[in-house]
């Protein structure tokens, strides 16, 4: 019953269910596990003169008397205000709401009523703007918790959480436990149905504590064990390659203007000792923007071409396929060597497609580089030997092992740009051994990062502007596509609009987002790269995947909502040229935490550093979820705060996969099925 279409759900139908659809829900079961992302604590009411010692960043809840009748007045022609004063028996407050004429047939003389908002000190005066304000005798929040919830246009709060209270009260007795019971009372956890209860509407710290901890324990269970049962039949159940000759790599880096760090020479040893063994590698070459990850994977593809085995290699985007494929064909001309390349991507021609996919299986083509394109049906090798994709998270498990599945037992080198804490890297990759290249080349341009406040914006489109004038090109990243009514965050779209017709009218303008399709996300970048757009407008689609040389500026708006981790990913896309570049982070925030968070990256550019910092200050939930492709349903990062939770799982999956690989028996019969539900086939995990 849990996976009854959401549009069923009393008060929703197909108009409401279109936009819980933009937020990832579409059944009963979606809704339930679509968790708050922050709570508002509404148990205590606070006298007008304890006001003082509270932060402007604090919301209060006020009981108040109207002391006179609200006055409505007129700024301009699409702007109203209404001013009110409030009483209790300890002061005065005054009252500010902008458009909000329905309120002047609510707020009525000597009425009671709760305040909800920010509260600031003016001219001696506390005032309040935009409060929520309710009658006492209507009013169903005071004494709560309420939730707060990630929105889309057109759905507020109000409407999600009522119908997260419905789905509670609906299906509470359809809600079935998946961890088995000895595993729950050993950890300490509670039933699911009550820990989601509890983690949408806390009654008190301690059940939220323990609901939050099953609800992670969970998760992070039924993704482990299935990441440890696929890595366990890729390792033991299936001969590999054996690859010993690696006279053309060596070549490849005689010919190379510079020598490898001692971090790439370490990890291609690592990677040149897994293909000489008699089964599969499956490895992780995890390293920082620009540490020189790619040359590494080459390394590895000419290994295999020398044994005549064919190689393909995967990456998210056919701008980023295609940077690959000029710089293996510059290389291989270097080497004056007989290996034939080819570039695959979803818009190549219907002609070219069938002649490289015929010369493909009968193997005239040695290497082929390209985007998901790889990974259609019509794709044959004639003997795959080797299989690489860049930026991992972007694929996931099923679609590296569709590619896989291509050939005999391929070996398979995954890359990453994006630094995990080792802690986190076990978890996050745990179908695979892991290599780092922690080591940055000598003489690589350092970025100058620079921490603004909201009202400093003017100088830095200011310094954009002088940028582009010099024949340079700029980012600019908004957290939104589109507007929310809970986020006071700028999005793109807005930005977009807005800058195209003020700061920016005489220069061309990109705007990127997720929402887009892929083919106009190409189009968007390839003008980008080929330097007809000045400006790209995006969200973080652009974190990975994206190099062009001559941009040379990232300017992120509302800094202080994204995790450092991605800060740096997105400060990474510039610095790639000949000219010096600049990340210009804007801080809307006045908490001394997320000042503190900002400096972290104005004074350093190690990424692993950056990762560290971000666990301890964020905890891990920032490095689950969405990232890695597959495990959208299972988003977690505002509940995985607590690193001793990862390692108890850690240890729990070896040894439940020891002792019992195929999880027979009863009590694992739900929590198989999960797993199962997860990854989408059971051939890649369990035998």
């Amino acid at each position: 019953m849990l996976n009854y279409d959401i549009q069923f759900l009393k008060g929703v139908g197909p108009k409401k269910a279109k936009q819980l659809n933009k937020l990832n829900i579409y059944s009963i079961e979606d809704l339930l596990n679509y968790f708050p992302i922050k709570y508002e604590d509404r148990q205590k009411i606070s006298a007008i003169n304890d006001l003082k010692d509270l932060s402007e960043e604090s919301k209060v809840l006020l009981k108040i008397k109207l002391y006179e009748n609200p006055k409505k007045s007129s700024l301009k022609k699409n702007m109203s205000i209404i001013k009110a004063v409030g009483r209790d028996d300890t002061g005065f407050i005054s009252l500010t709401f902008f458009n909000q004429d329905f309120l002047m047939d609510k707020l009525n003389i000597f009425d009671e009523f709760y305040v909800f908002g920010k509260v600031k000190l003016s001219f001696g005066k506390f005032e309040m703007t935009n409060p929520e304000i309710e009658n006492v005798v209507n009013d169903h929040k005071v004494g709560k918790i309420m939730p707060i919830y990630g929105l889309t246009y057109g759905l507020s709060n109000n409407e999600l959480t009522k119908l997260t209270s419905l789905a509670i009260k609906t299906y509470f007795d359809k809600i079935e436990d998946i961890i088995p019971n000895e595993i729950m009372l050993k950890y300490k956890l509670i039933s699911r149905k009550n820990a989601i209860r509890y983690l949408h509407f806390p009654i008190d710290n301690r059940k939220y504590s323990v609901a939050k901890k099953t609800i992670a324990f969970e998760k992070l269970l039924i993704m482990q064990i299935g990441l440890l049962s696929i890595k366990n039949n890729l390792k033991t159940d299936l001969p590999g390659i054996e690859f010993n000759d690696d006279t053309l790599s060596k070549a490849l880096l005689k010919c190379l203007p510079y020598e490898l760090t001692n971090a790439q020479k370490k990890v291609i040893s690592e990677i040149k000792e897994d293909m000489k063994l008699n089964k599969p590698m499956n490895r992780l070459v995890q390293g920082d923007v620009g540490s020189g990850k790619t040359i590494v994977a080459f390394y590895a593809m000419l290994i295999a071409v020398k044994s005549n085995y064919q190689t393909s290699m995967m990456a998210p985007t056919e701008i980023l396929a295609m940077q690959h494929y000029e710089a293996l064909i510059e290389l291989i001309n270097k080497l004056n060597i007989n290996v034939n390349v080819a570039f695959l991507s979803g818009s190549t021609k219907a002609k070219e497609k069938r002649e490289i996919l015929f010369n493909l299986e009968n193997g005239n083509i040695d290497i082929i580089i390209g985007t998901h394109a790889l990974i259609e049906d019509k794709v044959i090798f004639k003997n795959i030997g080797l299989v690489v994709t860049d930026e991992q998270h972007r694929f996931g498990v099923r679609q590296r092992a569709m590619l896989s599945n291509k050939g005999k037992n391929p070996d398979l080198l995954v890359m990453t740009a994006t630094p995990i804490p080792r802690t986190l890297a076990l978890m996050f990759y745990g179908d695979l051994d892991i290599s780092i290249i922690d080591e940055m080349p000598p003489n690589r341009q350092v970025i100058q990062t620079s921490i603004i406040k909201g009202n400093e914006k003017q100088e830095a489109y200011d310094f954009i502007k002088e940028n582009i004038i010099q024949g340079r090109q700029c980012y600019i990243v908004a957290p939104l596509v589109e507007e929310s009514e809970n986020l006071e965050a700028d999005s793109a779209e807005e930005i977009f609009e807005e800058l195209k017709s003020s700061q920016f009218v005489k220069f061309n303008l990109g705007l990127l987002h997720g929402k887009m399709k892929n083919s106009e996300k190409e189009i968007v970048m390839k003008d980008f790269y080929d330097g007809k757009i000045n400006v790209l407008i995006s969200t973080t689609v652009i974190e990975v995947g994206v190099n062009v040389p001559n941009a040379v500026i990232m300017l992120v708006l509302n800094a202080e909502r994204f995790g450092l981790a991605q800060l740096h990913q997105l400060r990474g896309r510039v610095g790639r040229g000949k000219h010096q570049s600049y990340c210009i982070l804007v801080n809307e925030s006045k908490s001394k935490n997320s000042k503190d968070r900002m400096n972290i990256l104005k004074n350093t550019n190690n990424g692993f550093l950056i990762a560290e910092e971000d666990l301890r200050l964020r905890g891990p939930g920032d490095f689950f979820g969405t990232r890695q492709s597959g495990l959208s349903k299972y988003e977690i990062k505002s509940i995985i705060s607590n690193v001793e939770v990862v390692k108890e799982v850690q240890l729990l999956s070896k040894q439940i996969i020891q002792e019992n690989p195929n999880l027979e028996g009863e009590d694992y019969i739900n929590f198989k099925k999960e797993i199962l539900n997860l990854f989408q086939d059971e051939n890649i995990i369990f035998n």
